[in-house]
């Protein structure tokens, strides 16, 4: 594994080196040494994974507020996404700033999203599984998230949303 570092803090793109012959490719996909590297109490406790039909469509924006926060390592095993972090850390300098880049079952890139960060996706292709190596227990009473499309962070998706829940879509508007 290979840590590229974002402009937020915390935030990487990570590239997984296969190792290739005529037979495919072998790739660690997940070191935890690697990861505790960059943060030193990542642990996984869960694993979970999500698997949308259309293309064009959005999941997120979602976070666990304090004191289950999350911190994600997020890959595409299937099609391809443009994935979203957004921070929201208010004492952090790159507050409601947000990075994004693809994944895709042929690049076998991840991302890692820290704590206090917001993540979501959207789908490029038809039919993509993702799948989330998660450190901290899911809270329904700590769950969070924002619109997709909230003018204030001026998330540039690379396609016109196609779909999206409704729990999505009724997430309140941010004020700068």
């Amino acid at each position: 594994m290979n840590l590229f570092p974002t402009k937020i803090a915390g935030c990487y793109r990570v590239e997984l080196r296969p190792l290739r012959d005529a037979r495919g490719h072998f790739v660690s996909v997940f070191d935890l040494a690697t990861v505790r590297g960059v943060d030193p109490s990542f642990a996984v406790e869960r694993v979970n994974r999500s698997h949308t039909r259309p293309r064009g469509a959005i999941r997120g924006l979602h976070l666990q507020r304090p004191p289950m926060a999350e911190d994600k390592l997020v890959q595409c095993l299937r099609g391809a996404i443009f994935d979203v972090c957004v921070d929201v850390r208010p004492n952090s300098p790159t507050y409601l700033q947000w990075v994004g880049f693809e994944l895709s079952a042929e690049n076998k890139q991840l991302s890692l999203v820290p704590r206090g960060c917001a993540h979501g996706f959207q789908t490029l292709s038809e039919d993509c599984l993702v799948e989330y190596f998660v450190r901290g227990g899911y809270s329904p009473l700590h769950e969070a998230g924002m619109r997709w499309d909230d003018p204030s962070l001026g998330i540039a998706w690379p396609l016109p949303c196609t779909l999206t829940s409704e729990r999505d879509s009724a997430w309140p508007l941010l004020s700068k």
